[in-house]
């Protein structure tokens, strides 16, 4: 790092690697954002169950963003203090060892793939969930490694030459982009299935059980580490932080506090509720690393995922051939009053029932509206189910904070605080990820607050809302019971 840069004029660069779109952001040292640059990416689905993007093209995207920023930036471009790197945690993927070169595509955590060859260890999911801290499921990277070493001719040469390298698509986004040998954060590295949650290293029994070698996967480091330099306008920037999207949100208004439920609402939905050091465990709910610092300390949360949010929205504008689909919505979710429910297990139907063969469903026929709004009650209800769920281990929640690109939606907020009755707090910024890894970036420093203060949704009488939440609940369990 250039420490004659002052303090005060000191630049972040935050690189958000999302579901849609590779974003870089420069923030200043009060946490102001300066510039940004982005670029849309699609995922493929050549199967079903597949969710995969095509790993050069993703990269490339990134490179792009940081030419931009670099271009925006000009001359200031030398107060770049210092980078980081947030990606989709559960990502996966293989690729060369040595040049880098990307064996297969990078495939989504959104991916089912070997869900059928998964349940040759369902004996046991309850050693893995005290291991790792996640249940059995084929969204995380274990199984579909596995499936590539399986079904993949360049990555059965690729280990037949000992030039095989698979994990989280950090690492091979941090080698490509450094030039360096891979390596692997906490946070990331938690998402294969591979990582004790208790070693903080990946671990021989489950290495194991998978059919793994641990020599193909990249040395584990915290979060907080210097991974090598990346160029930005021939300028070599230090990128001392890689992380989860989902980790880094938590961050985006400062440190964590213990009363609130953390909500990021995106392409799937995540409640998070903070533990801080401590390893607190759920019966339904993940316990999940949030940050290695570089002397070894982890932060916890017991975490619920969601997986259909923004993604069973575009399920819905695929199957129903509608436009503008997002633009409707905020006048659908005041106006309609009649909504249908929909029983939501868009890319699989994760906490808190954790149900490997559940099918989507509307209960009734209905308009596109009626429909649109019964996705977004069901990732409102499957947010509250988790909540609910979190204060069997935990104190309440005292409020919600609700960012993510559903976040913007009133009708979404609104609906929420009105079934938890806690009040929901919506900043202005709702895309979180790139400002929690500044922070992170520039020392989580104690004057990072807020530009513009966001909104208050606070709890409304709204017994109607219940009502179907609890007819949702019931159905839910209704259809599990069948399956």
């Amino acid at each position: 790092m250039n420490a004659s840069i002052y303090l005060t004029d000191r630049l972040y660069l935050a690189i958000d690697q999302g579901g849609h779109a590779s974003r870089a952001m420069v923030f200043d040292y009060q946490g102001g954002l300066l510039y940004e640059s982005h670029r849309d990416i699609r995922a493929t689905h050549p199967a079903t169950d597949f969710v995969e993007y095509d790993a050069e093209t993703l990269l490339q995207s990134i490179l792009s963003v940081i030419e931009d920023i670099g271009q925006l930036l000009g001359e200031q471009t030398r107060y770049l203090y210092a980078a980081g790197l947030a990606t989709q945690r559960s990502n996966c993927l293989c690729w060369h060892r040595q040049t880098g070169e990307a064996l297969t595509p990078i495939i989504s955590w959104q991916d089912r793939r070997n869900a059928d060859w998964l349940q040759c260890l369902s004996k046991q999911q309850d050693t893995i969930h005290k291991h790792t801290g996640l249940f059995l499921s084929p969204h995380y990277g274990a199984s579909k490694i596995r499936w590539c070493l399986d079904n993949l001719a360049k990555v059965q040469l690729a280990q037949q030459q000992g030039m095989l390298a698979y994990g989280p698509m950090s690492s091979y986004l941090t080698q490509r982009l450094t030039g360096l040998v891979a390596r692997a954060d906490a946070v990331n590295a938690s998402r294969t299935q591979l990582w004790n949650i208790h070693s903080h290293k990946w671990d021989a029994a489950l290495l194991e059980k998978f059919g793994l070698e641990k020599q193909s996967l990249p040395e584990c480091v915290p979060n907080q580490f210097l991974f090598g330099k990346i160029s930005v306008d021939q300028h070599q920037v230090p990128l001392t932080c890689v992380t989860g999207d989902q980790s880094a949100a938590l961050f985006a208004y400062g440190q964590i506090q213990p009363e609130t439920a953390y909500v990021n609402v995106g392409t799937g939905a995540f409640v998070s509720r903070p533990s801080g050091y401590a390893k607190v465990y759920g019966r339904r709910l993940l316990t999940s690393v949030v940050h290695q610092f570089e002397n070894q300390d982890c932060l916890y949360v017991l975490e619920g995922t969601i997986n259909g949010a923004g993604s069973a929205l575009q399920w819905l504008i695929e199957q129903e051939k509608v436009e503008d689909l997002f633009s409707k919505l905020p006048d659908w979710l005041m106006n309609e009053t009649s909504p249908l429910l929909f029983l939501n297990a868009i890319s699989g139907l994760a906490a808190p029932f954790w149900h490997s063969h559940f099918t989507s469903q509307f209960i009734g026929e209905g308009t596109i509206a009626q429909k649109a709004v019964a996705i977004i009650e069901s990732i409102v209800f499957l947010i509250t189910s988790n909540i609910e769920e979190m204060q069997k281990t935990a104190s309440p929640s005292e409020q919600i904070q609700l960012t993510g690109r559903l976040g913007q939606l009133d009708g979404l907020c609104q609906r929420l605080a009105d079934i938890t009755g806690l009040a929901v707090y919506r900043p202005q910024e709702c895309e979180a990820t790139a400002r929690g890894l500044a922070y992170l970036l520039a020392g989580q420093p104690n004057h990072w607050l807020e530009e513009h203060a966001g909104q208050w949704f606070k709890p409304k009488h709204n017994p109607a809302i219940k009502t179907r939440y609890t007819l949702w609940l019931e159905a839910m369990l209704g259809a599990m019971r069948k399956t």
